[in-house]
């Protein structure tokens, strides 16, 4: 299950993305567009700037703007940076490997293979689901 923290984080770079031709975009008018606590944004944005994903201008004409192009900000990246990994067992996880205590065999296990399978298929659906991709998804179930 998503963090709150994680979805939060998408609505803001969703809105970010929509207004990425308008410039910086302040903490405030994102809480108050996408419903987000204030403070709890603010932390949010932080750790979206110190992964590179957006930064930040001061001063009049400030706030917060996309460094990366919408096309090149996936779900995947978000998911790992707010909750950890994707994955539901610790021996299929991709940076967070651990081997599970009631394994016996890793090559054998037919509960591995199945969700390895599992994150697999998850992780290539998240990593295809960009900000331009549900921005276009967005826009076409608007009748």
């Amino acid at each position: 299950m998503l963090s709150k923290k994680a979805k939060y984080a998408i609505h803001a770079l969703i809105h970010l993305a929509k207004l990425a031709d308008d410039g910086p975009v302040l903490i405030s008018t994102i809480a108050e567009k996408e419903n987000i606590p204030h403070k709890f944004l603010e932390a949010i944005l932080l750790d979206l700037k110190k992964d590179g994903i957006l930064a930040s201008k001061k001063g009049k004409g400030g706030g917060y703007y996309l460094l990366k192009h919408p096309d090149e900000v996936n779900m995947a990246d978000v998911m790992r940076l707010f909750d950890g990994a994707i994955a539901l067992l610790p021996c299929v996880t991709y940076k967070y490997y651990e081997r599970c205590e009631e394994c016996k065999d890793e090559e054998t296990c037919g509960i591995r293979d199945v969700f390895l399978q599992v994150r697999n298929t998850t992780v290539e659906i998240l990593k295809a689901a960009t900000l331009s991709q549900i921005i276009k998804i967005e826009g076409n179930l608007i009748l």
